[in-house]
């Protein structure tokens, strides 16, 4: 069997690890053997037993000689480890309104916990039957807070309360999807108060108890932005097909897709109800799904293992890029086809028939790094039959190797390599055309409007600049994920809350966007103003379609390169294939619950001064937050 309670898997994999939940085992050596032959990756079973409630309070059952519950000799460790998850005794109510049941249940709670630590267990089911569980949260915030046992709790959820639901499938009913709103807020709300009771600690996971009936698309969609470890499948859940093996409903389907690309867990629970069809049936069913989901995108397979990684966003201006940095980048199939095409519109646009043979176009390549604008360049020169004479401006000198191997090897005369800052050379002619590639994620984030602004005096009148404008934009969204990341990357040396005021480039992937995103700042090139000031001010606002907790924005851009060519990573409108830039990620310092409804708005400045930008960020509705990295004190990019 597979090692699976708590392993990240590998992303995209088709296999689909699944577990057996079993409520009663007499033998756990033996019930492990049988689920293996089954096909199952681990077992979920109660670590005592249910009759063990009795020992805590009345005697002589209290005072019984014996053990507790079974050794942990009948396992070897790595089995302890790694195929079992342990389940908390459903009897124990730690919120209970009577005092007896309360404080007997406390002494359970921390018995079982203990010994799940004990027994070294990857993971414990801990479930929530309500929405008002203070005293369970305090003990299991106790637990995670002593001792250095790494189990992670997966706390049981159902997507809908059971009073919410129907009781049972008929037949082959396909079951209904979207309930009230008031239904779907509920469950989601248990979770929602439990995991900020916890701090949001990491260890505190999520295992989604799967009900006939679904909630709506946008309340289904909330629950993608949370630590999902595990589903819970009922057997009951399953249809019969013609044949008469177990199938899901399309609905089911869907939501078991959206929760594979997350690398959940599937729990199997209850017996087998298909005409004495083996549980290996059900198994086989999940496979085939998971086997049969839509192949990853170019995107989704160069982003493969950066999925919510937080990176520093790039400072090309104030760094020289490394080599391999310029590699990655040139890979994109995309990006410089995009480029090139531009080029030769652009070309075909300023150059008439008659004149192809005597009017050379001068182009400039503004930041050429190792040459591949250059390259680009000069291939849509030849598609347009038209002359060229390119300048490669490069301030990385170690990037001006490359260049000028390539002028020498490869490209000839008809390029000169200029080894200085695009700001201040003086150029020995005015420019038609400039190319520049100066783009971040936010679009103006490597500072582009002010190295393109420096380098007005390289553009004859009426000259082109590729690009000719780009826009950034923002979308609220809930992660528990990021938060956590954001919030485990606090230095000693740097003010208290500087990891929540700086921005992230991050391939977004366990996130939930609470609604879409908004133009942000625009600018065009060339900047017709003499004394250009790119500092920008805006206010955003969005409706709220699902109550929800706001973690933060993410940032995306579009630009218009020449005429109709565009790249765009805006989700809606994201240029298929392209994978040069992933979105950035603006925190906040608090997460802020959010009802369906209210408008969420938040107010957001480029701050330019002579030497350096910045962003500043506060959410201004419902509720104001801090400003969040007021004077750039904890983030900066440098001129």
């Amino acid at each position: 069997m597979a090692a699976a309670a708590a392993g990240p898997g590998a992303a995209g994999a088709a296999r689909v690890s699944s577990g057996r939940d079993l409520s009663c085992v007499p033998e756990v050596a033996g019930a492990l053997g049988a689920v293996a032959r089954q096909g199952f990756d681990f077992l979920c079973i109660p670590l005592f037993h249910p009759r063990h409630r009795r020992e805590f309070g009345m005697e002589p059952a209290r005072d019984r000689p014996g053990p507790q519950t079974r050794s942990d000799l009948v396992l070897a460790g790595r089995d302890w480890n790694t195929l079992i998850v342990g389940k908390l005794s459903p009897w124990i109510r730690p919120d209970s309104p009577l005092e007896h049941v309360r404080k007997n249940s406390e002494k359970a709670l921390r018995q079982e916990l203990d010994f799940g630590a004990y027994l070294g267990l990857a993971a414990h089911l801990v479930p929530l039957t309500g929405g008002d569980n203070p005293n369970l949260a305090r003990g299991l915030s106790a637990h995670l807070n002593s001792g250095h046992h790494s189990t992670q709790f997966w706390v049981q959820v159902p997507l809908l309360a059971p009073e919410d639901t129907r009781d049972d499938l008929i037949a082959n009913e396909a079951p209904p999807e979207g309930g009230t709103g008031e239904a779907e807020e509920k469950t989601w709300m248990w979770w929602h108060k439990f995991r900020t009771l916890c701090d949001y600690n990491k260890r505190v996971a999520l295992a989604l108890e799967v009900g006939p009936d679904l909630p709506s698309g946008p309340a289904l969609s909330r629950w993608l932005g949370e630590p999902v470890r595990a589903a819970v499948l009922p057997t009951r859940l399953f249809l019969t097909n013609k044949k008469g093996f177990p199938v899901l409903g399309r609905g089911h389907q869907r939501l078991l897709g959206q929760l594979l690309k997350l690398d959940v867990q599937i729990i199997v629970t209850g017996a087998p109800r298909h005409g004495g069809r083996p549980l290996g049936t059900y198994l086989q069913y999940l496979e085939h799904l998971g086997q049969h989901r839509p192949p990853p995108s170019a995107y989704e397979l160069y982003a493969r293992g950066y999925e919510d990684y937080l990176q520093s966003p790039l400072q090309p201006l104030m760094d020289n890029l490394e080599s391999q940095t310029y590699e990655v980048f040139e890979k994109d199939p995309i990006k410089y086809c995009q480029y090139q095409q531009a080029i030769y519109k652009c070309l075909l646009d300023r150059v008439p028939e008659e004149e192809k043979d005597t009017n050379v176009q001068v182009v400039m390549v503004l930041g050429a790094g190792r040459g591949p604008l250059v390259s680009a360049t000069l291939r849509a020169a030849r598609q347009a039959g038209t002359r060229v004479r390119v300048y490669a401006v490069e301030k990385n000198p170690n990037a001006v190797v490359t260049l000028e191997n390539w002028q020498y090897e490869e490209w000839g005369s008809q390029v000169w390599v200029v080894p200085r800052d695009m700001r201040g050379w003086d150029p020995p002619e005015g420019a038609d055309v400039v190319v520049s590639e100066l783009l971040g994620s936010f679009g103006d984030n490597e500072l582009s409007p002010e190295c393109l602004d420096g380098a007005r005096k390289c553009l004859k009148e009426g000259g082109v600049s590729i690009p000719q404008s780009y826009t950034s934009f923002l979308a609220p969204v809930s992660s528990s994920k990021l938060y956590n990341e954001v919030r485990a990357c606090r230095e000693h040396d740097r003010h208290p809350e500087a990891q929540f005021e700086t921005p992230y480039v991050v391939r977004l992937h366990n996130f939930h966007q609470v609604a879409p995103p908004q133009p942000c700042f625009t600018f065009a090139h060339p900047n017709p103003d003499p004394a250009p000031d790119n500092s920008r001010f805006r206010e955003l606002s969005w409706s709220v379609g699902v109550g929800t907790v706001l973690h933060g924005f993410a940032g995306y851009f579009e630009t218009r390169l020449y005429d109709d060519v565009t790249l765009s990573i805006r989700p809606e409108s994201h240029s298929p294939g392209l994978f040069s830039w992933f979105p950035i990620f603006f925190p906040i310092k608090q997460p802020l619950a959010v009802r369906a409804g209210e408008t969420v708005s938040v107010a957001f400045w480029r701050v330019a001064t002579p030497h350096k930008v910045w962003y500043e960020w506060a959410v201004t509705a419902p509720t104001c937050s801090a400003l969040h990295n007021p004077t750039g004190r904890s983030y900066t990019i440098g001129l």
